[in-house]
């Protein structure tokens, strides 16, 4: 298995540069990428930008915002934190199995001393009950890509400040702040690897899951080094969606009904633009997953009369479990066809 320790420091080249790979058939699955990067958030493909975020802390902070293709929630990250992806044959992998995804870096983790970890919820790593990593997973092209993060000495203080938590996600998990939800697996770790900086973490886990001695042995028999041409399409890639505006915030118009659930698979969070008495335009948010793009349930709503029995009709025609992992069909019938 193959591995790439990403030299930049932007979110944006690095989502790119895992956009590339996962495509271009340069790298054979199953295969690894690790990135660290400066202060941003990453929010997840269907949420609505604006509403996760503080814009203004964001602005006078210089933090970076941008939008990957998976689905799931916001992630702050900064020096502090650490991403790891996998991508594998999605012939191999059962969409939203997260557990087997990320084994490698919890078996490393373990190993460095972390022992008290567990995956938990949809997609979350936890330690003594608190999160310090969050993953997404998104299917293409018979490829599944599963990424995360690994706080190791994030900045939880700007966690609380840069992010809006919707009130109904942290009551579904039974606490009272962000702050409360998260860790730091710093402290955790064996004494050996306490005064390690986030870039030393992640050459200490790429030995471990390789079993080498040294990160020199790993670069010189597992290390995927970018060509020329491999930089010049992500730059392409880099440009056209992860610096564009329209898909890092998006147009919409403005919405007369909304219907919004927290489930355990997710948030749902419809929008219907009605115009006498039908769907004109839907948009639908959420942190949810699904193998695939919630853009064809959206348009498949739109022109459909906006009464109850309409809805249902619609909807039930639909096998909504490929937009909506993990949250029962009839469940969702119920929220977006529900008048009020």
């Amino acid at each position: 298995m193959q591995y790439i320790a990403m030299d930049t420091k932007d979110i944006r080249t690095n989502l790119a540069t895992e956009q590339y790979l996962m495509n271009s058939g340069k790298m054979t699955p199953p295969f690894m990428l690790f990135y660290i990067e400066g202060p941003c958030i990453i929010v997840g493909r269907n949420q609505n930008t604006m509403e996760e975020i503080d814009p203004e802390y964001c602005r006078e902070h210089n933090i970076t915002i941008t939008r990957r293709l998976s689905g799931g929630g916001a992630m702050y990250q900064d020096f502090g934190n650490m991403c790891f992806s996998m991508v594998v044959p999605a012939k191999d992998q059962k969409f939203g199995d997260f557990k087997s995804m990320v084994q490698p870096v919890v078996d490393g983790l373990k190993e460095m001393g972390a022992s008290n970890i567990e995956v938990t919820g949809r997609n979350d790593i936890v330690l003594d009950g608190k999160k310090f990593s969050g993953n997404a997973m998104y299917t293409r092209d018979g490829k599944t890509f599963s990424h995360g993060t690994c706080m190791f000495d994030v900045d939880t203080d700007v966690v609380a400040s840069a992010l809006r938590v919707p009130k109904d996600k942290i009551q579904s998990k039974g606490i009272k702040s962000v702050r409360s939800r998260v860790v730091n697996i710093k402290p955790y770790l064996k004494e050996e690897y306490r005064n390690m900086d986030t870039f030393q973490l992640r050459d200490e886990l790429i030995k471990k899951i390789w079993k080498t001695n040294s990160i020199k042995e790993a670069e010189e028999n597992y290390a995927y080094v970018l060509d020329d041409e491999d930089k010049k399409e992500i730059a392409k890639l880099e440009q056209e969606i992860y610096y564009n505006w329209d898909w890092v915030y998006g147009k919409s118009p403005k919405f007369t009904v909304q219907r919004r659930k927290h489930f355990n698979g997710g948030t749902i969070d419809a929008r219907f633009n009605v115009q006498n008495g039908v769907i004109e335009n839907a948009v639908i948010y959420g942190d949810f997953f699904g193998p695939e793009n919630v853009d064809e349930l959206q348009d498949s709503l739109k022109g459909t009369q906006y009464a109850q029995g309409k809805i249902k009709d619609k909807l039930k025609s639909i096998d909504l479990s490929r937009f909506f992992a993990g949250i029962p069909q009839d469940e969702i019938v119920e929220l977006l066809s529900t008048q009020q």
